[in-house]
């Protein structure tokens, strides 16, 4: 049994994820952005899964969730699933909030970083972002999440870090007339998350239903890592360890 935190679980593609695992009898711990939205997870918590909450626009309430996150004790794999594609928060909640949670809660095994296809059309540019407003374009949010996960692979080499692009597929963000099978979806993070496979254990890959595909050439740019992690460690005051 492995213990699994999946933020932003209250629907889409990280419910789903937390409803397989729990099938699979696995431990998880969920994620909210505030109590009105655990009513949407109730009926997994009623089969046993834990839950957290806050929101992830807000790095006070971020800094709160990896407290709460901890103080249940240390988690195998988190799965940042949370992202929006859109409004005033898209670096503070595709980032900046998994950089965070990264930085606080106590280092797992596993990490695993929901990215998209988007990410290739991301500047790989730092220059003159405003990580304090947390506004940003979508494609960039999803190229520094992107690089994260291999950055993290790298400097932390006991953990292993992926980045997933779990296809368009038909959730609230991606819309009704999505083409991509939505079990595909969130099977891929699942399997990194909890496998033994000798694939699932790779670290610093980028997926897409289970299979190795190759990112944006700044993913594994070593002096881009290095700018973005400075960056917001700068930002949040907190540095990875």
């Amino acid at each position: 049994m492995t213990r699994v935190l999946i933020t932003g679980s209250a629907d889409g593609l990280g419910r789903l994820a937390a409803q397989s695992l729990l099938a699979d009898g696995h431990e998880v711990v969920l994620h909210a952005r505030n109590r009105e939205r655990l009513t949407a997870v109730r009926d997994l918590v009623d089969r046993g899964a834990a839950a957290v909450v806050g929101d992830l626009a807000d790095m006070e309430q971020t800094r709160a969730v990896a407290d709460e996150v901890n103080e249940l004790g240390r988690m195998d794999a988190v799965i940042h699933n949370a992202g929006v594609y859109s409004g005033p928060h898209v670096l503070a909640v595709n980032i900046v909030a998994p950089y965070l949670l990264t930085a606080l809660i106590e280092r797992p095994k596993r990490l695993v970083y929901l990215s998209s296809s988007e990410h290739r059309g991301g500047r790989a540019d730092l220059t003159g972002i405003d990580w304090t407003s947390g506004t940003g374009r979508y494609p960039d949010s999803k190229l520094y999440v992107t690089t994260l996960a291999a950055a993290v692979a790298r400097v932390w080499p006991d953990v292993i870090s992926n980045g997933v692009d779990p296809g368009w597929v038909p959730t609230r963000m991606g819309g009704p007339g999505a083409p991509d099978d939505l079990r595909l979806g969130h099977l891929t993070q699942e399997w990194l998350a909890t496998s033994d496979e000798p694939g699932a254990q790779t670290s610093g890959a980028y997926w897409h239903h289970q299979h190795r595909i190759q990112p944006h050439p700044a993913v594994h740019d070593r002096s881009f890592q290095d700018q973005l992690l400075d960056d917001l460690a700068s930002f949040t005051t907190k540095r990875l360890s």
